[in-house]
């Protein structure tokens, strides 16, 4: 049998665990990686110094050809794709859609690892959106990728709860971890046409956007739980962040106390060095917070450093 040729497609440091998992069964089987796709470098730091993704550092560290187009839909593009020859994309938080040659051309299509349990939760940020919505598990979900936004047809799936105090690094972490021991035990056998495919029901589908900046100012009208979630689902951009004096405060670390709705939401009071905030529904305890320009700091450090915090009223959109 001809080895199979296989292109991975992906960015973030999670990804890693995917590729890592990928290269793993290639080795094995006698399959050859091809190329790793990942996003152009950027400038990053006061410097500006270009830095490359960690699928691309880990990619020639594995001695992987590595692509990094900008864009996808350019025809030199498509063209460089089909000169590789791939029989299979696997695709892990990579950030671009794949247009059709990347999709349906290879011999095996391309298949994606998502962070979610799909339908729930198509899109770009599933992870942060899990937390906001409080759900009580969550999992991932390889998928046979179609020309949809995360509509194509399901081949694998896995769940694990979730307790209520996951913030997004980790949980991203974890959930891609899954995916590449989801992926070793699977690709095999799709290969082999082993693995059978079932469309993804529309009933329960949800969408969540792109996460912006603006997301992450706090809206003290909001009940006290659901701020709470923000702070670990906008962990650590765009931040959960309240305006005081003009700046930016990112609130990093929050709890819920549930029963104390007398003050009016964005009001901030103490009893001691314990600093609550008043929402729309019971009040929110600050527990770490970093003032913009400035590095984190427990609560009571940084009320000692701005007495003016205690009685102070919190800027909401």
């Amino acid at each position: 049998m001809t080895p199979v040729r296989i292109v991975f497609m992906g960015s973030p440091q999670p990804a890693v665990a995917v590729l890592d998992a990928v290269v793993e069964v290639a080795t094995a089987n006698g399959w050859a990686m091809v190329a790793a796709y990942t996003a152009p470098d950027k400038p990053e730091g006061r410097g500006r110094r270009l830095s490359s993704t960690p699928v691309r550092l880990r990619a020639e560290e594995l001695g992987i050809p590595v692509c990094t187009p900008k864009r996808l839909t350019l025809l030199e593009e498509q063209e460089r794709f089909r000169a590789l020859n791939g029989d299979l994309v696997v695709l892990a938080a990579y950030g671009l859609l794949l247009p059709p040659p990347f999709l349906f051309e290879p011999r095996y299509g391309a298949v994606n690892v998502h962070p979610s349990l799909l339908p729930r939760h198509r899109g770009a940020a599933p992870v942060a959106a899990a937390i906001l919505a409080g759900d009580t598990r969550t999992g991932v979900t390889i998928m046979a990728m179609n020309e949809g936004l995360d509509t194509g047809p399901l081949l694998a799936s896995r769940d694990i709860p979730l307790v209520g105090d996951e913030r997004t690094p980790a949980l991203t972490e974890r959930l891609f971890a899954l995916g590449g021991e989801m992926l070793a035990e699977m690709l095999p056998r799709y290969v082999a046409g082993e693995v059978a495919s079932r469309p993804q029901p529309e009933e329960g589908a949800t969408y969540t956007a792109r996460i912006s900046k603006a997301d992450g100012l706090i809206d003290w009208r909001e009940p006290a739980r659901m701020i709470e979630r923000r702070v670990r689902a906008y962990d650590p951009w765009p931040g959960a962040a309240a305006v005081w004096e003009g700046r930016r405060v990112t609130i990093t670390s929050a709890a819920v106390v549930p029963g104390e709705g007398d003050a009016s939401p964005g009001e901030v009071w103490t009893r001691g060095e314990v600093v609550l905030v008043g929402t729309g529904n019971g009040a929110l305890q600050l527990l770490r917070v970093k003032m913009e320009g400035r590095p984190e700091m427990d609560i009571a450090e940084f009320l000692r450093g701005r007495p003016a915090f205690s009685g102070a009223r919190l800027e909401y959109r």
